[in-house]
């Protein structure tokens, strides 16, 4: 168990993603200390076990097999047939391979699905997520999974436990909680809450004829290489920026 931490900090708690899209970076750049939600129950073909690509054809998805995952958490799904991981590569370098900045990243993508044969798919989600961060986008939020703690109760009482042992005085959300998420208990724990806003996301050339945001993270580096911040956060603080200058309206002019 993690002792409690007094410090105020920002907290963002979510289930892992496979490769997740840019937003998901978004918020862990957002916060002090990010909370892989990985003890609670697996949903089959959601972002969990898969993500999108954009090849010459457009979008598709890859998709992790995870056999019948029905009843078991996220951290109890097991990996047995490895055969993916291959397919996975294959699938990526093709649609990726015309890019501007694949030779950029390719080796550090093929080695996610050669140097390792994952048997968990936590593990996978995590791992890649935080290498993601770490060396490819300069985020250094703490990141840990919610097996660290012993949070107790049930749906958003057991995540108010969670929040509170991990020393959270501000909590930051996804925007489709807001149809379930009881405000009024976070204010009685003293725990803000915010909602992500995804909204104003630039655009850049995915070399289609329509933009697709929900898409894996690869997609923003293999098309925008170093400059992959300023398409996640960095174009809001640059906003943000504009906007406290003297004299300047809300609205940059």
């Amino acid at each position: 168990m993690v002792t409690k931490n007094k410090t105020p900090k920002t907290v963002a708690v979510i289930q892992s993603s496979y490769l997740p899209w840019k937003g998901y970076f978004d918020i862990i750049h957002d916060v002090d200390l990010f909370i892989f939600y990985d003890d609670v129950q697996f949903s089959k073909n959601s972002w969990r076990n898969r993500n999108r690509i954009i090849g010459p054809s457009g979008a598709h998805w890859i998709t992790v097999p995870v056999g019948k995952a029905k009843g078991r958490l996220i951290h109890e799904i097991e990996l047995d047939d490895h055969a993916w991981q291959d397919k996975h590569l294959a699938a990526i370098t093709n649609a990726y391979r015309k890019s501007q900045f694949f030779k950029l990243y390719i080796d550090f993508v093929t080695d996610i699905f050669t140097q390792k044969k994952w048997t968990s798919l936590s593990e996978l989600n995590q791992q890649t997520t935080l290498d993601i961060a770490r060396e490819l986008l300069g985020i250094n939020t703490e990141m840990i999974d919610s097996r660290a703690f012993v949070p107790s109760g049930a749906k958003q009482e057991r995540l108010i436990d969670l929040l509170k042992q991990a020393g959270a005085t501000r909590y930051i959300s996804g925007p489709a909680a807001k149809d379930y998420i009881n405000a009024q208990e976070f204010q009685d724990n003293n725990i803000e809450l915010i909602y992500k806003d995804y909204a104003g996301y630039p655009t850049y050339d995915q070399g289609t004829a329509e933009f697709a945001h929900d898409v894996t993270i690869l997609d923003t580096l293999f098309n925008c290489g170093s400059s992959a911040p300023q398409f996640v956060w960095g174009w809001r603080e640059q906003q943000q920026a504009t906007n406290d200058l003297p004299g300047t309206n809300s609205d940059g002019t």
